[in-house]
């Protein structure tokens, strides 16, 4: 049943005068350093925002060997984060509701050179509308306005009428992991949302993600004889421009794929990490090349990492001191499918319905060509997963930014949401 609408003002006004302290954790949030390996303090510090309102606590680390039995387990490189995973569980006093799993993940990229950045990345910084920091969109926005709903409702004395499981993550920027183990650690809902910034959205689908590395070998001699050896880096490059041809081929199949036919190149190769040799005046005996490489929805990863492998042994066969030295491929990261959400489901109603609430405007949805957590909860919980977030800009770029207009607007559509779909009842 729809949310009355004195109550659904009462909690938008709730969000409204909740919002300073909102940005406040916001920028509690930024200011912690937690890419890749490093987020156990950023953890601790959720642990203790999680346990002050009173949830029920779990911290655990993630189970390598039962991650790499589940057919959605990525691999683990020995850079794979090893900070835990922190839960809390929100349980009501009578379950009268639906149950919800909400989740953010921690981890932030590498911000790349800090010169290139107008202010410290990691000292949150307010222009107008726009809140600056590495992470600050991609989510630590999202993830703040999870504590801000709870937050809300408690101010006008409500808390949800269900149990709600809110997650913090690590590992949703390289292999999807964390969300993964999550699901083996056996917690479920009736639906789950993820306020990644969407731009005030529902994603319909999303693409699922391969990461891999290739080392190439060379025959090092010295440049004076440069025609006698093998230059591993300038092999490295034919390499390439054949995983560039297998990249053309993949986006000539979006009219296979309906949902992403107006989306311009939705299977992007990227060449993210490339080093090699040792000597400018040696030809060089080795390199090696990080690469991440979409695939559509309903593709399983195993088909393009057989492409991969095709494309690869293509261009060994075509180079007569590779074929005898054939380059080395590793699966270090993602591997991870796209799922497509349903329409019709009575979460995406719900979400509608808080949306059009909020923004006065009706709901309107994208396909992200990026992975999404959502992945696990849609294909191995097979419930509806809402990713709907607030708008930002340059996420892994310089200058990473938010919208602090549409942070609060879309933290009320969350509220509200969250109140409907649970339902409320007294603290």
């Amino acid at each position: 049943m729809p949310l009355d609408p004195v109550l659904a003002d009462q909690i938008l006004k709730a969000v409204d005068d909740n919002f300073a302290d909102q940005i406040e954790l916001t920028k509690a949030l930024v200011r912690f350093p937690s890419r890749r390996g490093e987020e156990n303090a950023v953890q601790d510090f959720v642990f203790r925002q999680m346990k002050s309102r009173g949830w029920a606590m779990d911290r655990f680390d993630m189970d390598e060997e039962a991650i790499k039995r589940h057919p959605g387990g990525s691999p683990f490189a020995p850079e794979h984060s090893k900070a835990p995973i922190v839960v809390g569980i929100h349980r009501p006093k009578q379950e009268t509701g639906r149950s919800l799993i909400m989740q953010g993940h921690i981890d932030v990229v590498p911000e790349g050179p800090t010169a290139m950045w107008t202010s410290p990345p990691f000292e949150p910084r307010i222009d107008g509308d726009w809140f600056y920091g590495r992470g600050a969109g991609d989510m630590k926005a999202g993830h703040a306005s999870m504590f801000a709903v709870f937050d809300a409702l408690r101010r006008i004395g409500l808390q949800p009428a269900a149990t709600v499981t809110v997650q913090s993550v690590v590992e949703e920027e390289s292999t999807g992991n964390g969300a993964l183990q999550c699901h083996l650690r056996g917690y479920k809902g009736e639906a789950a949302i993820i306020p990644e910034p969407s731009g005030e959205t529902l994603t319909r689908a999303n693409v699922g993600v391969v990461w891999f590395k290739v080392d190439v070998a060379g025959l090092p001699v010295h440049v004076r004889e440069a025609g006698n050896g093998q230059n591993a880096i300038e092999a490295a490059y034919g390499i390439i421009r054949k995983l560039r041809e297998l990249e053309a081929f993949w986006n000539t199949k979006t009219s296979e794929y309906p949902l992403f036919a107006n989306t311009p190149h939705p299977i992007n190769l990227n060449i993210g990490k490339i080093k090699g040799g040792d000597w400018a005046s040696s030809v060089p005996a080795w390199c090696s090349f990080d690469c991440r490489i979409a695939l559509f929805p309903g593709e399983k990863p195993e088909a393009m990492m057989r492409a991969i492998e095709e494309t690869v042994a293509k261009a060994t066969r075509e180079d007569r001191f590779l074929a005898n030295n054939p380059p080395r491929i590793t699966w270090n990261g993602f591997t991870t499918e796209g799922y497509v959400l349903e329409p019709g489901s009575e979460a995406e109603a719900v979400l509608g319905r808080a949306h059009l609430r909020s923004t006065g405007a009706p709901l309107t949805e994208t396909v992200l060509p990026a992975y999404l957590d959502g992945r696990v909860y849609a294909l191995f919980d097979k419930i509806p997963t809402l990713n709907y977030g607030p708008y930002c800009e340059l996420a892994h770029g310089f200058d990473e930014r938010f919208s602090i207009a549409s942070l609060k607007r879309s933290t009320g559509t969350m509220a509200l949401f969250v109140a409907e779909w649970c339902g409320v009842e007294p603290i």
